[in-house]
């Protein structure tokens, strides 16, 4: 493995577009919560790249803590292969985690307080999740507060203030969607942690992936509930074609199936999302297209 694959596989990249969608659609409820439609794509842009700073940086620390592990299970991993060293990938993970709070953080108030639970959520996910069952929770507590950090800078950045986002109807809807992305990403956490390890894959973690859906169809009114049923459908669709390579097949592949549902996050957020106009709906599917695209050539877990 060359240096330069090495920093691509070790910072999960082919998995930034679902990271970029989670912007996207807690930027467009809190566009929402403000009354206003127009998105600024260049304060979206930094927003994005505060973001992309704390994943990537994340997941090279996720490699940095668990150097002693892959070097017994994964030895293909680039650390216990020899592509990069191990004091390197912490230099960089400290470094993108820290240019990506700075970008973030400029914002200030509520917004700074949400990027630092972020912070801390992901910091404690990678020094404990080997040692903690309920890992999952952890790292989908970080899709949750990614969801809600993006809607409170929309709305702080629409309204030029502190306005009460989280007491708004729609802040509501924010803080709904953010916990249904919890859910989802919960159920797939719990199935990619039997990826590396032999063991029962169980079942109820593929019914948490199920409440996107239900969600859907319990709180749109009756004129967006098409559209939402439509989008409800795909991603079910979506989830049982993922799984069939995990439940359904001789030799199962739960690395194969993980990233299907890892691509399968922009399909979530488009359905939080499903009355958006066109345009931004294409956004949502490249997005889509993009993360399942990339993981042909840098593995999504």
């Amino acid at each position: 493995m060359s240096f330069w694959r090495a920093l691509l596989v070790l910072g999960r990249v082919s998995n930034l577009p679902t990271v970029w969608s989670n912007c996207l659609c807690g930027w467009l409820l809190g566009l929402w919560a403000a009354g206003e439609g127009q998105v600024d794509w260049f304060v979206f842009g930094m927003l994005a790249v505060g973001a992309t700073g704390l994943y990537v940086g994340g997941m090279y620390l996720n490699d940095a803590c668990d150097a002693w592990w892959d070097r017994e299970h994964r030895p293909e991993r680039p650390i216990p292969s020899g592509a990069i060293r191990e004091q390197t990938v912490w230099l960089l993970g400290i470094g993108m985690m820290a240019g990506g709070m700075f970008l973030i953080c400029l914002q200030g108030g509520t917004t700074a307080l949400l990027a630092l639970g972020l912070f801390n959520c992901i910091l404690v996910y990678n020094f404990a999740h080997k040692q903690l069952s309920w890992s999952p929770l952890i790292i989908a507590a970080c899709r949750l507060l990614l969801i809600l950090l993006a809607a409170c800078h929309a709305h702080t950045w629409a309204t030029e203030g502190e306005a009460a986002f989280f007491k708004s109807s729609a802040g509501g809807v924010a803080i709904w969607a953010a916990l249904v992305l919890f859910g989802y990403v919960a159920g797939l956490s719990w199935l990619a942690k039997v990826e590396s390890t032999p063991g029962l894959v169980r079942v109820w973690p593929c019914l948490l992936l199920a409440l996107p859906a239900g969600l859907a169809f319990l709180t749109n009114d009756p004129a967006d509930r098409r559209d939402a049923l439509v989008m409800s459908t795909i991603l079910l669709l979506w989830v049982l074609r993922s799984l069939r390579t995990t439940f359904w097949v001789e030799q199962r592949d739960v690395g194969h199936t993980v990233g299907g549902l890892l691509a399968g996050i922009v399909l979530v957020d488009l359905l939080a999302v499903a009355i958006v106009p066109a345009g931004l709906a294409v956004v949502f599917i490249a997005l889509f297209v993009i993360a399942l695209s990339a993981q042909r050539w840098v593995p999504a877990t």
